[in-house]
This record gives structure tokens, sequence and C-alpha cells, in this order.
């Protein structure tokens, strides 16, 4: 009679991780610590100037720093690299004096930009890590809030429709048709000629689909489809955007956040910058060029041409059209010209070089005007347009891509409208409607109350964790000290990713956070020890049944971080990013961390029967 074999054994080492987790656990930690250790360092205010003749860059270090101590501001140090000089102070007091210094100093082409540069050794700064990006509320600056009025845009697109009925139906010989603009962004159509009324509506539908026809007593009405306008204040805002930072970027300003807020309005935040006056200038500036041709008293005058005033206040009769507008202006420098007056160099791009030279060639010998347009808002808060004529010259020749135009005004204003329209023209009028200004005193204070909470706390939680858990007490204790390294080292890390004073809340909350990790996983460990279970066997068990249970408290408040920093802004949005960050830091150290540490120390010890 045969004897049924007996199951093998196979013993297997409890609590063992491979040598590759070991090794991807120290290197995360590493890596994720030297981007953390800049942070501690700090930064310096600075300047970065970037000559546009580079062959005299050395020569130009020297007369910098020769200006600079002549005009007492202390700088700690100038620092001539890739072609760039940069200039290192100690406050934000000697970075503003030092800016309007250069301003008056430096040559047009050459440019300015604010900066702060890392004071961390230079070893760490040529493997890319830098600090952390401070917000407003911890580094000072401004923060505008602007109302982008889309309506009035969207009316100016429906006075150009207009037109292009107009036009299109006087190239088709077709008469007797009104076409007029009404509220609410309605166009009339009326005529009693039906070949009329099938002609505009017939190009109303193959050029113009996003606009809804109605009929109505002798033709139709327009309005625009709900799809048409939600796609172009979309549109709008994205453009205004696109352009803002533009002009924050030609400002000089490096760090600066300028982000969407609600349906109609722009939030910007502008660190480290104590005058807000040219700031707000620009940003709330909506200068455009224009280009027209000019009547003379021979030609016949139509109820569709402009009429506007130069800066003598005559009057100058314009057709009605543009020949060239704004959007095509790629590049503009301010200068002098021979008479020693204020000039703007224009470049254009390939289309509107085109324009300019077909304009140009058939109109030698006749003027053109250049058109400056901007819109203000009144004392009842209604934004309006104002025009004027800045400047008429003859053509003489055929123009191309590059010109000048003349009539800008002082140097000052030649160099801020230059500056405008390298930034671009905004398409949609906006509205300053908030102001707020934090000094960097303040922002310090912050930082410096912010961080002792964080101190506080987290020596409170080493002492607790050390008292009460005692051997594996230390453990939890060398896993939130990581944790906190990894968090500083992975904000540092992310681009665009910025620690706000309500984010050092969230490091405080993260503090917590990770430690109930560690609490939830040593507990279970006593459940088991006191069912009997050895100290290996306890802790195998115990990191396994406390696993689920963190990772479902982790995701569950994972989601509420993702939905505060999708919907919020500002502080909100900081808070978010630091608590969804915490969350992945703490279940990697006080998880895998803890774990890899227990196994070295005390895991290796037991070992459990497995069946095959």
């Amino acid at each position: 009679m045969k004897k049924t074999p007996k199951p093998q054994k196979n013993r297997k080492v409890l609590n063992h991780y491979s040598a590759w987790k070991y090794v991807v656990l120290i290197t995360t930690i590493i890596v994720l610590t030297l981007s953390a250790i800049p942070t501690w360092f700090g930064e310096q205010p600075s300047i970065q100037v970037s000559f546009a003749d580079n062959s005299n860059s050395a020569m130009s270090v020297v007369q910098l720093d020769q200006l600079l101590k002549t005009h007492h501001i202390p700088a700690s140090k100038i620092i001539e690299k890739d072609g760039k000089t940069t200039i290192v102070f100690d406050g934000e007091d000697a970075q503003s004096k030092a800016r309007a210094l250069l301003n008056d100093q430096l040559d047009n082409d050459d440019s300015i930009t604010f900066s702060y540069v890392s004071v961390a050794p230079e070893w760490l700064n040529e493997m890319g890590f830098s600090p952390i990006k401070l917000g407003l509320d911890l580094r000072g600056g401004v923060q505008f809030l602007l109302n982008v009025d889309v309506n009035k845009a969207f009316e100016e697109q429906r006075d150009a429709l207009v037109d292009e009925i107009k036009a299109s139906l006087r190239e088709q010989r077709i008469r007797g048709v009104q076409v007029r603009a009404e509220a609410h962004n309605h166009i009339a159509v009326n005529s009693d000629n039906e070949d009329g009324l099938k002609a505009a509506s017939q190009f109303i539908r193959q050029n113009y689909s996003g606009w809804q026809m109605t009929s109505s007593d002798r033709g139709f009405e327009l309005q625009p489809s709900e799809q048409n306008i939600q796609e172009f204040q979309t549109t709008t805002l994205q453009q205004n955007l696109k352009i803002m930072r533009g002009r924050i970027e030609e400002l000089g300003i490096t760090e600066a956040l300028v982000q969407r807020q609600g349906k109609e309005s722009i939030r910007i935040e502008l660190p480290g910058v104590q005058d807000p006056a040219q700031a707000k200038n620009v940003i709330g500036a909506t200068a455009s060029l224009a280009f027209y041709e000019v009547k003379d008293a021979g030609q016949a005058r139509s109820s569709q041409d402009l009429v506007l005033q130069d800066n003598d206040g005559r009057t100058v009769i314009l057709a009605k059209r543009p020949v060239l507008t704004g959007e095509h202006i790629v590049n503009a420098r301010a200068g002098i010209d021979q008479m020693g007056m204020s000039e703007v160099n224009i470049s254009l791009d390939h289309a509107g070089g085109k324009k300019m030279s077909d304009f140009s060639a058939t109109h030698i010998g006749k003027p053109m005007a250049t058109v400056y347009r901007e819109y203000k808002t009144n004392e009842r808060g209604m934004t309006e347009r104002s025009e004027r004529v800045i400047s008429v010259a003859t053509i003489q020749s055929q123009l191309g891509s590059q010109f000048r135009i003349t009539g800008a005004g002082s140097m000052d204003e030649a160099q801020e409208l230059a500056l405008l329209l390298r930034a671009g023209s905004l398409t949609a009028p906006v509205t300053i409607v908030e102001e707020r200004t934090i000094g960097a005193s303040l922002g310090a204070e912050n930082i410096q109350n912010g961080f002792a909470a964080l101190a506080l706390g987290m020596g409170l939680t080493l002492l607790f964790m050390a008292v009460w858990y005692r051997r594996l007490g230390w453990v939890a204790n060398v896993a939130l000290c990581a944790n906190m390294l990894c968090l500083l080292g992975l904000i540092a890390l992310l681009p665009g990713a910025v620690l706000t004073l309500p984010g050092i809340a969230g490091l405080v909350l993260t503090v917590g956070m990770a430690v109930d990790t560690n609490v939830i996983i040593f507990e279970r460990i006593k459940d088991k020890m006191r069912e009997g279970r050895s100290f290996a066997q306890a802790i195998d068990l115990g990191f396994d049944s406390a696993f689920a249970t963190i990772l479902d408290a982790n995701i569950t408040t994972m989601i509420t971080a993702v939905i505060l920093y999708a919907i919020g802004n500002g502080p909100i949005q900081g808070f978010a990013l630091t608590l969804g960050l915490g969350l992945m830091t703490s279940m990697f150290t006080g998880v895998f961390a803890s774990r890899a540490m227990i196994n070295l120390v005390w895991g290796r010890d037991g070992r459990r029967d497995v069946r095959v």
C-alpha cells in the first residue's frame, strides 16, 4: 500500500526586500534631499543684464561695478557668464535702485531682468537644483486682478461683420439693403429687395456659420449662437493671457504668475516687485497701432470715413478700413532719428510685410497715417476707446517688412509704446479692479512664523513618537524627517510649483498625516503580538493589513486635494499642492522607507511556512 506523500514546505524569509528596492529607495531619497538643500540656503535678489554688444561684456562688468559704487548702491557680487551679467544684491531696496539707475544708463537694446539667484553651493546649481519658488505672500510683491471686457471685444467683432456684409453687397453692386448693428450684439438686415436679402444671407451662411438668422419684418436679424459666444470668450481670455505673459517678460520679471480666474478675469502676481507703477501702466494698457490711407481734399468723402484728431488738434480724414493693424507687428524698438526726435522702428511678419509692400507700391507720393488706439475706463466705470493720429507721413518709396514711425512723444513714451507693440495688442480691453501690495518685510515675517509653527509641530510629534512607541518610535521619526526632506525636494523639482503661506499650513498638516501612517502600522503590529505572533510575524502581518486602510484614506484625501487645486486659485492652490504632494511622500516614507528600516534591523529573524 503506497503512502501519500506529504506536501513539501518552502521556508521563506519574512520581511525581506530585494536589493533593487533598497537601491531605488536610497537613490530617491538622496536626489530629493539634494533638491531640498538649496531651499535651506535661500536666494538673493539680482538683476540680469543682457548686452546687445556681447564683445564689450567684460568691460561692461567693470563699468557696472564702478557705476553702482558711484551711486552708493551696494552689490554682493557681479557675475559674467554666457554673455549675461548678473548683479546680486543683499535686499530688494538695492535691487530697485539699481534697476532705476540702469534703465537710464544702458542702451535701449540692452535688456534688464529682475530675478533671484540661489546662494547654495555652485555644484548644486550646476546639477540643476534650485530653491523652492516663493509665492506673493512669502516674498512680497504686487497682485493685480483684471477684468477682461469680452463684451466690448464682441461688439467690435459685430461691427466688423456689419462692414463685411456691406462690402460684400457693394462688390455685387446690390443697393437698397440696410445693415445696422443693434443692442445685445444683434445685427438687423432690412430691405425690400429680395435679391439683396438672399445675397446677404448667402454670404453669412458661407462665412459666418456661428451667427443665427431669424426672420423679421422686411428682412432678418442676426444673433450669435451660444457656442459662438463661449468659443469667443475662451479664445479672447487665452489670447489676453498669452499677451499678458509677454508683457510681463518684457518688464523683466521672471517669476510672475499669470492665470485665468473665473469667466472674465485674470490674476497677475509679481513677486519681488515693490514699485507697481510701471507694471500697472503696462499691464492695464491696451495700446495698438493701425495704419490708414489719408484722404485729401480732392477725394470723394463717404459717411464711412474715419475722422480723427492728430497731436496738434488738426482734423485728419482716413479711409474706413485700415491698411494694416498691430497684429502683424513682430518687433518694435525705440530710437532717435537724425533730428534728435524719438522714433519707433517696426518689423512686420510676412503677411504684414506683403500688405504694406502692396499698398505702398500703389500709393507712392500719398500720405499714410499712423493711428494710436487705447482703451480707458471713464468715471462711470465704462470702457471707452480713444484714437488719435500720431503721425502722417508721405510714402516716398515702396515699404517692406521694416520701417519707422515718428510722433510717439518723448523717449520714455516711445519706449513704452515699443514695449507694448512687442508684447502684443490685447484682443479685449482690460480694467484693473483690484491691486494689492505686500511688503518684503511682511513676506519675511510670514516665512519666519510659518516655519516656526512647522518646527514646533514637528518637534512635539517626534517627542511623542519616541516616548510612546520606543523602539519603533525612532523608525517613525527617521521616516518623518525623510518625508519632510522629500516633500521640500519634490516641490523644488516640479516646474511651476510655488510655496505659499497656506502651503506651509499644508506642510504642517503633512507632518500629522505622515505620522498617522506609522501609528496605524504600529498599532496593527501590537495587535498581532497580542494574538501571540512573533515580532517578525507581527511586522509582516501588521504592514500587510494596514496598507489597504492607509491607501483608502490617502486616496480620498487626494481626491479632495485635486478638486481644491482644480477649482481654487492662489492660496487655495498652494495648500492643495503641498497636501497632495505630502500624501505621496508620506506613503513613500511611512510605508516603504519604514518597512525597509524595520526589515534591516528586526525583520529577518523569523520564518513562516508556505505550502507549495
